[in-house]
This record gives structure tokens, C-alpha cells and sequence, in this order.
């Protein structure tokens, strides 16, 4: 069994008393951290396949007066995303993986480099901040220069998702910071 397989299971293993406490230390860092209290617009990823559970998550944000937006699969460029505005109205559709996104209007696109913070989905990382995801590579096309565009990536994830060492590629893309407990 690869890495991905083997922490993607771990991490649909936890029972739901760890998964709890462990969620509540997470949402803890996010109600209190500074550069979320002062962003204006915050893409997040509804959770999939055992992921921390965003939705308090979204829930604070929109009590917070920030505008939430969630990734889609481009139209017209499968291989990137775009960010809609979600609203408690907007409606979700599956997409080719099987994971919820709001129906394209684009009139709800937000520019990516109009973001203030990306909420990462990842399946494994390490102690660098290199992170493995499902291997679709959307996360790291669209952080490849995060840093000139003054967005701040956060990755999400259980302790459990933690090795010792990604091997990570040239174009794979080290986060500044990963919340987990």
C-alpha cells in the first residue's frame, strides 16, 4: 500500500471521540488566528473522504462577514480551478471525483489572486510544510506563486496525516503553515 492509501485510511480510522477533539483544537487556532481575523475573502474545500470537517469552519467565516469561496474544476481547463462565492443558498453539484461544488455562474468567480487565504486540502505532509494530496496536482498549479500574489495557503489535517518525509517534486509547493491537531 502506498503512502496516500495508507494515511488516507488511517485518517478514516479515527474514532469519531478523537476526531472530535482533535477538530475542536483545529477550529480553536482558526477563531484565533490573526491573519484570518483580518482576510476579507477565504477559499475553503467542503471535506471529502475523511478531511477535517470545514463546515463550522464555513460557519464561523460567514459570522465573521468574510466572503467564503470554494474551488470548482475549470470549465475549459481541467487540470485548474476557479473560486465561486458560497453563500448558505448556493447550490452544490458532484463533480468527476464525486466531491460537492457550487454549480458554475460566473458571475460568483473571484479571481484567484483576489484571495487572502486558501484553506489546503491535503492527504499527507511533513514537518517542511510539503504536503501530498490525491495527486491531481490542482493545489499545487494553483499556489505555484502564492507568494508574489500576498496569499497565505493553510493546509488542514489530523496528526495522524504526518510522515516523516514527503518526496516531494520542483513543482511541488511548501506550505507556510499547516494547522493540525
Amino acid at each position: 500500500m502506498n503512502i496516500r492509501q495508507t494515511i488516507r485510511q488511517k485518517r478514516r480510522q479515527l474514532s469519531l471521540a478523537d476526531r472530535n477533539i482533535a477538530q475542536l483544537t483545529i477550529y480553536q487556532q482558526i477563531f484565533h488566528h490573526q491573519a484570518i481575523k483580518t482576510a476579507k475573502n477565504i477559499a475553503i474545500f467542503l471535506s471529502f473522504d475523511g478531511e477535517v470537517e470545514t463546515r463550522p469552519i464555513i460557519e464561523f467565516l460567514w459570522q465573521q462577514n468574510k466572503s467564503v469561496y470554494l474551488p470548482i474544476i475549470h470549465p475549459f481547463s481541467s487540470t485548474h480551478l476557479l473560486f465561486l462565492k458560497y453563500t448558505s443558498q448556493t447550490q452544490l453539484i458532484k463533480n468527476k471525483f464525486g466531491i460537492f461544488e457550487p454549480k458554475l455562474n460566473v458571475l460568483n468567480v473571484l479571481p484567484y489572486h483576489q484571495l487572502d487565504i486558501v484553506f489546503t486540502p491535503l492527504v499527507a505532509f511533513d514537518q517542511r510544510g510539503y504536503r501530498m494530496g490525491m495527486g491531481g496536482g490542482f493545489y499545487d498549479r494553483l499556489l505555484a506563486n502564492y507568494q508574489t500574489k500576498k496569499i497565505l495557503p493553510i493546509g488542514l489535517a489530523f496528526a495522524c496525516q504526518k510522515v516523516q518525509h514527503i518526496d516531494n517534486k520542483p513543482w511541488d509547493i511548501k506550505l507556510p503553515e499547516i494547522i493540525y491537531a
